[in-house]
């Protein structure tokens, strides 16, 4: 299989699990307990459908819109994922480079495996940092001054990692940060060739913004669902969201709401913009698909708040159903890690290409000139 032999995500998703070792794969793939909630949230998407109107003159379309305050070629956003120099040598890179083709916004993690001012100084596309809030207070106020002094267009605080879920794919491969061989999965290293050489004489894999502060994942090496448990803060609340909205004073979002309740909240401390995600099923399994929590969302908050759906998106018409619902946007990691992992900077552009003609058949094919246009009435309920 070739990059050429990519026409959708999921086959973006067969050619990394070619090229990657399985315990990388998995990372990506996997998501918490029985996966339940991964696999809903794209099911969720099956059931609206949407409603064309014929003859409306779409010779000329406008996939454009603003979203908290830059303009985006595309209604879709490139969700921050941490790690990603495990999938491919370029890592945030390369993702930062095809953002900036397709005139996107993209985000990189406090987990990222290249630098705030690296990326900031690599692009001039709308950019957002992740924040995860970790234990140490220094550490936090570091991220958020380095975000600030390079010009980052927004900060987005991550509320749903309290805890780790239990990624079992993860504990069954032992995967950690950094990657290390174990006797159970050093022949998939052996025979990913490419990814091992790559990764064994490339740029030393590091976890860049956490310099000075904290070793695990760079210097030792740790799971995923360890660094959640012992370095995060448990005790976040309202009022830590609040201080470090105050703190940053730019663009603010909260990512992982999943409640309308607390998408009030959100608008009380005065956020620009929620992230409706369940961190891609990856936390709470049995927990709904943000796209089910939309309309009872926006119906709460609609037109007080930026909404941006993330999760599950593999398609245009995904992206479609979220703005017709009453999304701002939609987002994605998968969507974009799969083709990091397959081709680098490569197999991004082409996911995006390929993601940007669908978003523009499906406006055709409804009778949209513009996304402006998207509402209720171009969906029914299955």
């Amino acid at each position: 299989m070739k990059l050429s032999d990519c026409h959708n995500i999921d086959d973006f998703r067969k050619l990394a699990k070619a090229r990657l070792p399985w315990p990388v794969f998995d990372y990506i793939d996997g998501a918490a307990d029985d996966e339940i909630t991964k696999t809903r949230n794209t099911a969720a998407f099956d059931e609206v459908d949407l409603v064309p109107d014929v003859l409306a003159g779409v010779g000329t379309i406008d996939t454009s819109c603003t979203i908290m305050g830059c303009r985006s070629e595309l209604p879709l956003m490139l969700s921050p994922t941490a790690l990603q120099r495990a999938f491919h040598r370029d890592g945030e890179r390369a993702v930062a480079k095809a953002a900036e083709k397709f005139g996107v916004w993209f985000g990189i993690s406090s987990l990222a495996t290249h630098s705030i001012e690296e990326i900031a100084a690599l692009t001039s596309a709308p950019k957002l940092f992740q924040l995860y809030v970790h234990k140490d207070k220094g550490l936090n106020a570091s991220m958020i001054e380095r975000c600030k002094a390079a010009d980052f267009d927004a900060l987005a605080l991550t509320v749903d990692t309290i805890v780790s879920g239990k990624r079992e794919r993860c504990l069954r491969s032992g995967f950690t940060t950094p990657p290390r061989f174990s006797t159970s999965s050093v022949w998939s290293y052996a025979t990913r060739p490419r990814w091992t050489l790559d990764y064994v004489f490339g740029p030393k894999f590091r976890l860049p913004n956490l310099d000075g502060y904290v070793s695990e994942g760079t210097g030792k090496a740790v799971s995923i669902q360890e660094y959640f448990n012992t370095m995060l803060d448990t005790g976040m609340d309202w009022d830590t969201a609040a201080r470090i909205r105050q703190d940053w004073s730019g663009t603010f979002a909260l990512k992982g709401v999943m409640s309308a309740r607390d998408a009030r909240r959100a608008v009380e401390i005065g956020a620009d913009a929620i992230w409706i995600s369940n961190h891609g099923g990856r936390q709470l399994d049995g927990s709904r698909a943000p796209f089910d929590q939309l309309s009872e969302i926006v119906d709460e908050v609609g037109g007080e708040i930026e909404i941006i759906l993330d999760g599950g998106v593999r398609r245009g018409t995904h992206v479609l159903k979220s703005l017709a619902m009453g999304a701002t946007a939609a987002s994605g990691g998968r969507l974009y890690l799969y083709a990091l992992a397959a081709a680098g900077q490569d197999g991004v552009e082409r996911a995006l290409q390929i993601l940007k003609e669908e978003i523009e058949r499906a406006m055709r094919l409804t009778g949209v000139t513009s996304v402006q246009q998207l509402n209720r009435e171009r969906l029914r309920m299955r």
